[in-house]
């Protein structure tokens, strides 16, 4: 019996390859209509990389080890510090604000569950060098966008944005100011939703806080809505117009015409304490996944880390998860493998075949041919196992009219097409 792969790590057969390079090229063209330009880095990295920014802790997390060298090495978990690194390294020399974007490979030793696995690919996207709430407009749309050019809507997937300062003031106004106990509520607001809300009011009285306070806590994780919001925060010291940024941003979101796709919600409060201000995550409109991508504004991260004493936001979105609710909402539409399979009704056909599948190819046309003489039925299930969009059929009476038929795979209708118009027909995504 062969090996398989290990577990929580993927073979991507080529249909699993074509659905992989359809989110891949998304995000790309998202990227680059924002203005954003590609980097990467090394998948291998000094340990103390992570270590500094999450503690000896996310070593058990790690695919970590001694190299030949006798260096302490880990594959790349997330992409953040080695960003950190290299925005610190040219910090003076960059033009800001500083758009960038990575799609890694990132490992991570985990529990193999739904929607994580061990390695996934990411989209990273970070604004660096800006602190108004544009910014976080900015990469929040963008993550939006990958929806939309992904053909997914907001009856799909919605974001769903909040902001850790108007959270921290919510505690202060409960009496809340324990650094220790504020990490344990974070959590707990975390899985508001996920997990029974008796088990979260446990915890954090576990914290040491009274049954009033953590009351207090969920009610505020349960608020939806910028109304709410405010109305909370008026009873809150230094609360005055902490409410803006939040404001802002939704606006600016209805602005861009994506109001439909944003929800207030206090409950998004991501889990790494380096958020500092405006967070969100992005889910699939019926919530039965995990989130599709997550981030915020972390302006002290790159100080921390790199030395790089600029404000940033951005996001992570990994393949996995939308990768699934991709093939649950769209079963089958992962784009055809080609775009025709030309059909020789005989073997004198052959040369003509050959001329115009090359002339398609340089057009930039997707085309395939049978590589031995074959009946043009089974030339026509070749064709459908390929995903051809169209066959294109070329025999004797074709040659001499000079116009070929194109047959559509999908319902059989059939045209008659000049060979000089083959190209452009194929390129406007026309099969009959």
């Amino acid at each position: 019996m062969g090996s398989q792969a290990l577990p929580g790590f993927r073979d991507f057969y080529p249909e699993d390859t074509a659905a992989r390079n359809r989110i891949f090229a998304a995000w790309r063209e998202v990227a680059a209509r924002y203005g954003f330009v590609e980097y990467d880095g090394p998948p291998l990295e000094p340990l103390e990389l992570y270590t500094q920014k999450s503690g000896d802790e996310i070593v058990d997390q790690l695919y970590s080890f001694e190299d030949k060298g006798g260096r302490a090495v880990a594959l790349r978990p997330e992409m953040t510090p080695t960003l950190a690194r290299m925005v610190a390294a040219r910090a003076a020399a960059l033009k800001k604000p500083i758009r960038w974007y990575s799609m890694p490979q990132l490992f991570r030793y985990e529990r193999k569950q739904r929607g994580r696995l061990r390695e996934h690919f990411q989209l990273n996207m970070d604004l660096i060098g800006e602190s108004g709430p544009l910014a976080d407009a900015e990469v929040i749309a963008a993550a939006v966008d990958v929806m939309r050019a992904l053909d997914l809507g907001p009856d799909d997937v919605r974001v769903r944005v909040s902001d850790r300062r108007i959270m921290h003031a919510l505690l202060e106004a409960a009496g809340i100011i324990d650094e220790g106990s504020t990490a344990v509520v974070y959590a707990q607001i975390d899985k508001l939703g996920r997990e029974p809300t008796d088990v979260l009011k446990d915890r954090i009285q576990g914290a040491g806080l009274s049954a009033r306070q953590a009351d207090q806590v969920l009610a505020y994780g349960e608020m939806r809505g910028l109304d709410a919001v405010r109305a909370a925060l008026r009873g809150a010291a230094r609360a005055d117009a902490l409410d803006e940024p939040l404001a802002m941003c939704v606006a600016a979101l209805q602005d861009m015409g994506l109001g439909a796709f944003v929800e207030v919600d206090l409950s998004i409060v991501r889990g790494l304490a380096y958020y500092t201000g405006i967070v969100f995550e992005l889910f699939d409109a019926q919530g039965t996944l995990r989130a599709i991508c997550g981030g915020g504004r972390y302006d002290g991260l790159l100080q921390a880390v790199g030395g790089a004493d600029l404000p940033a936001v951005g996001f992570g979105m990994g393949d996995v998860v939308l990768g699934e609710l991709l093939r649950t909402r769209q079963p089958g539409n992962q784009g055809a493998a080609i775009d025709a399979f030309l059909v020789a009704v005989g073997g004198e056909d052959r040369a003509v075949v050959l001329e115009q599948a090359h002339a398609l190819r340089d057009a930039g046309c997707r085309i395939e041919y049978a590589l031995r003489e074959q009946s043009v039925a089974k030339q026509m299930k070749l064709a459908a196992a390929r995903g051809a969009r169209c066959a294109i059929v070329i025999g004797p009476a074709e040659r001499e009219s000079g116009e070929v038929i194109v047959r559509t795979l999908r319902d059989g209708s059939e045209v008659r097409v000049p060979f000089g118009m083959l190209g452009a027909r194929l390129q406007d995504g026309v099969d009959a």
